[in-house]
């Protein structure tokens, strides 16, 4: 874990995007999986923020394929992988492909023609600076259970053993943690190494598979783990990935804890919300007085999640705990957030609505473990 300097990735720095996805088909499922290609082609032509695409095929094995894309920026791509409407679209290759892997890159520098114009309106869309990283991908699953089940699930979630967390020579699992508001359970991971290496392997082990079996009649959406088109469907709904962490450039402190808020989002305005809190936090990083060390938000449509790590009692500071520090915050997030959704409803920019808030979009933790511990 690096202690100098401060640790930062995000979607919101207006960089154009490169997505690279790398597939392994089936032997024979060459023409089905390039109708599937041209459907979702056809579909993806006409989603706002996507510049381009191309299909490649290895020159070495013909059954390795590749498709890249380029996008105006990380939250169109976002909201359109994330979407019911992309589910449906890349069904069809479900039969087609044995494997895949997706990777997504803001683009830093580029070769352009030597005309000066040229070389200024690509810089327009390109990455700042180079980001410091710390090794670390983080992700979070979501679902809902049905009401009424909520300390049975809670039970079943708490009381499984901790899967082996060396996944292989370079990845690794560093820290799970989980926690439920109301019916609404989130699962965080974070991975040193291939996240979606870690992610199988969580997937294989014997213990896990036995919570999520327990938990299966318990679920709002269906699922059948044996069939794997409809584990793959479900996971892919419930992914929250994570579009903003930044971790304070100061020595972590000794008596950090862990959090996470609900945001739910008025309708539409998931992404917006998201960035809000990323700005915020931006800041927070900057400030050696904040309560707020690191920080991690997850957002898929409407819902969006924030993981802090804070120093002292959450309650002590209930603006920067919630990211409404400065003029006029409380009053954008009010404008953005489904208040009605969690029971606080009014302005925000009065003491006693928000405390409330924070007591409401507190979710409750069932589990936080590492693997060093």
């Amino acid at each position: 874990m690096t202690t100098s300097g401060r640790i930062s990735q995000s979607a919101f720095d207006g960089s154009r995007l490169r997505v690279i996805l790398l597939l392994d088909l089936y032997e024979g499922a060459q023409e089905q999986f390039l109708d599937a290609y041209e459907h979702m082609r056809n579909q993806v032509a006409s989603v706002p923020g996507h510049i381009s695409d191309q299909l490649c095929q290895s020159i070495e094995n013909p059954s390795q394929w590749l498709i890249t894309s380029e996008w105006e920026s990380a939250p169109p791509f976002l909201a359109w992988v994330n979407s019911e409407e992309h589910v449906e679209t890349v069904r069809p290759m479900h039969n087609c492909v044995r494997d895949t892997r997706s990777m997504r890159y803001s683009i830093l520098r580029e070769t352009s023609p030597a005309q000066p114009h040229a070389q200024k309106s690509a810089k327009a869309g390109m990455q700042v600076e180079a980001r410091v990283g710390e090794g670390v991908a983080r992700h979070a699953l979501t679902f809902t259970v049905k009401p009424g089940t909520e300390s049975k699930v809670a039970e079943i979630l708490a009381g499984y053993e901790s899967p082996q967390a060396q996944v292989d020579d370079t990845t690794r699992l560093r820290r799970t943690s989980l926690f439920m508001h109301g019916n609404r359970v989130v699962r965080a991971v974070e991975v040193e190494g291939d996240l979606m290496a870690a992610l199988r392997h969580v997937a294989r082990q014997p213990e896990v598979r036995a919570v999520e079996e327990a938990i299966n009649p318990y679920l709002e959406q269906d699922r059948d783990l044996r069939d794997p088109d409809s584990a793959r469907v479900f996971f892919t709904r419930a992914a929250l990935p994570s579009v903003h962490h930044v971790t304070s450039g100061r020595k972590e402190p000794e008596d950090v804890r862990r959090h996470a808020l609900y945001y739910p989002a008025k309708p539409g305005r998931g992404m917006e919300l998201a960035r809000l809190l990323a700005h915020q936090d931006e800041a927070a990083a900057e400030d050696p007085k904040s309560p707020v060390y690191r920080s991690t938000v997850f957002q898929r449509d409407d819902i969006v999640v924030r993981l802090i790590d804070v120093t002292g009692e959450l309650d002590a500071d209930p603006v920067a705990a919630l990211g409404v520090k400065g003029a006029k915050k409380a009053a954008e997030l009010e404008r953005l957030l489904d208040g009605a959704a969690i029971g606080v409803e009014g302005s925000l920019e009065t003491e006693r609505n928000i405390n409330r808030l924070l007591s409401h979009v507190d979710m409750m933790p069932v589990t936080d473990r590492s693997a060093d511990s």
